[in-house]
């Protein structure tokens, strides 16, 4: 029932925003569907249930996830994400937020890496509990500053990882990264690709990540937008919770330093 909701205020939207794409530009038009939805965020719901997952006692141990440290401390969520991806010396490994949500299961809760990262995407008939922990531990960052740290060598080995995964061309295409997002002004049909060289439109761009996508009916993560950014590329799929994401995502964050996270965001 939401989510026919949410189609039909889509819908509405397109529709009021029909007469005026004579007079404005394809991205103008975009970007007020956005705001005329944007009060009614359907992430909101996924915060929810984030929120009561990250709290229930679950797996063999029968423990919450209140005692994670995503880098501020046990079970301090203010501010934490827009300082990830992070070294955490417990783990001797720098980590995006997926990655730690996959260590926290496992260290805390007991779960194996299988039955952590069993179901890391909601679709048709299948509901992911990370999706809704990372849209509820990210809301927690809202209206704060990235401030992604690059001072301890394996971060610094990180985002230099990161740096050249984003340039590397391969695949069937001859793609990279950089193909679609070095160059200002680029587009794919009616939607802007942004600059992520250009430090205004990395913030633009990472600090709305995760989002609800309406066309999918899903909060989708950081995660999930490169495995996606893969996928195009026509590369092999990434391992869910791979050090290869992270590592993009590093470079990705730190490009954004500065801007103010604002997600979960809505997406077309």
């Amino acid at each position: 029932m939401i989510r026919k909701s949410v189609y039909f205020l889509a819908a509405v939207a397109v529709s009021a925003a029909a007469p005026a794409m004579a007079e404005g530009s394809a991205t103008d038009e975009i970007a007020r569907y956005r705001q005329l939805l944007a009060d009614g965020n359907p992430a909101e719901l996924w915060e929810m249930r984030g929120e009561e997952l990250w709290k229930a006692k679950a797996g063999p141990k029968q423990v919450s996830l209140e005692q994670c440290d995503l880098g501020k401390g046990p079970g301090v969520l203010k501010g934490a994400y827009v300082e990830l991806p992070r070294y955490f010396k417990d783990a001797n490994k720098v980590m995006d937020l997926e990655q730690r949500l996959i260590y926290c299961r496992m260290n805390l809760q007991g779960l194996t890496l299988a039955q952590a990262t069993a179901v890391p995407f909601g679709a048709a008939g299948k509901q992911s509990d990370i999706e809704p922990m990372v849209a509820y531990i990210t809301a927690e960052s809202k209206g704060m500053k990235m401030a992604v740290s690059t001072s301890h060598p394996e971060e610094r080995r990180a985002y230099e990882i990161g740096k050249k995964i984003f340039f590397y061309r391969a695949g069937a295409h001859d793609f990279a990264c950089a193909t679609c997002h070095s160059v200002d002004g680029q587009r794919i049909r009616l939607q802007d690709l942004p600059n992520m060289l250009n430090q205004r439109d990395a913030q633009a761009a990472y600090t709305t990540w995760p989002a609800y996508r309406v066309s999918q009916g899903e909060v989708r993560t950081m995660q999930h937008r490169l495995n996606d950014c893969f996928r195009q590329q026509r590369f092999p799929q990434p391992i869910y919770g791979s050090d290869v994401i992270t590592a993009v995502t590093m470079f990705l964050a730190k490009s954004a330093d500065g801007g103010v996270f604002n997600a979960p965001a809505l997406k077309r």
